[in-house]
């Protein structure tokens, strides 16, 4: 904890607000409305991740989604962690916390997986590749986006423990923890047999 706190507060908090403030960009229904899609919220799950501008079809238009989301969880890391590892792991909080809640739209956001992989990416790469398997492995042979990452992101706190990485592995536990209640309505739509499968429109 000591280590973790020895860029002080002021450093912390500035690179928490840093996280949030890259983290809240939604960039799923900037790039939809740019696309002429509109709103994406209005389609499937109503989400504005990548998993969900899938729905409209556009595959591109998804990858680079994933790849934004992802981008705003590692570039925010990478910059605070010339601070430390606590600023590196504020600005990770606070990237995943700003996709989650958006101050500029009404604190609804995304679930949280491509931000969840970005800040991974900055802290962890190794873990990641774990992270990719499972997640690219279920998803395959499931079709089932929401239970690969959710199996993905509870395995990874894990990972992070065994390879001696602590306080990554608490952050990641929190955000693992919120992960899974933004995706409480996939949790019991999967226990229905009614969850959206991979690649399906609407």
């Amino acid at each position: 904890m000591t280590t973790l706190l020895a860029a002080g507060w002021p450093v912390l908090i500035t690179a928490l607000v840093l996280g949030y403030a890259c983290g809240a960009i939604p960039f799923g229904l900037i790039l939809t409305k740019f696309a002429g899609l509109g709103d994406v919220r209005a389609i499937g799950s109503g989400n504005i991740g990548a998993t969900n501008v899938l729905r409209t079809g556009r595959k591109g238009l998804a990858a680079a989604t994933l790849l934004c989301d992802a981008l705003k969880g590692t570039l925010p890391v990478l910059a605070a962690s010339h601070w430390g590892e606590g600023p590196a792991l504020a600005a990770g909080l606070g990237a995943f916390l700003g996709h989650l809640f958006p101050l500029w739209l009404g604190f609804k956001g995304g679930k949280g997986v491509a931000t969840f992989i970005g800040v991974l990416l900055a802290l962890s790469p190794v873990t990641l590749a774990a992270f990719a398997a499972i997640w690219l492995g279920l998803a395959f042979a499931l079709k089932y986006s929401s239970l690969a990452a959710l199996a993905a992101s509870a395995a990874t706190p894990l990972i992070l423990w065994a390879l001696g990485h602590g306080a990554v592995a608490a952050l990641f536990l929190v955000l693992a923890a919120l992960l899974w209640w933004k995706h409480a309505p996939n949790i019991r739509r999967l226990a229905a047999g009614t969850e959206g499968r991979i690649g399906k429109k609407g």
